[in-house]
């Protein structure tokens, strides 16, 4: 597989639109909050548990699958 970088500690989830990234960002804090999980807003989540990060990332991947949707049904009338 090229162009693969597995295991080199680079980051291979690039945006696919980059303008979205302070909207992303802000939508991991207010799921943290509503999870109750009190995360720090320099970018380090070292003495985060796997769980937590786990939690936030599958709720903001619901929230986004939800706000496709409504888009699309938008769409579709």
């Amino acid at each position: 597989m090229p162009n693969q970088q597995q295991g080199s500690g680079s980051r291979s989830n690039n945006l696919v639109v980059p303008q979205a990234t302070a909207a992303l960002q802000q939508m991991k804090f207010e799921i943290a909050q509503e999870l109750g999980i009190p995360i720090s807003q320099d970018g380090y989540y070292g003495n985060y548990t796997s769980r937590d990060m786990g939690s936030i990332g599958g709720y903001i991947t619901k929230r986004l699958v939800q706000i496709a949707e409504q888009q699309l049904a938008g769409r579709a009338r």
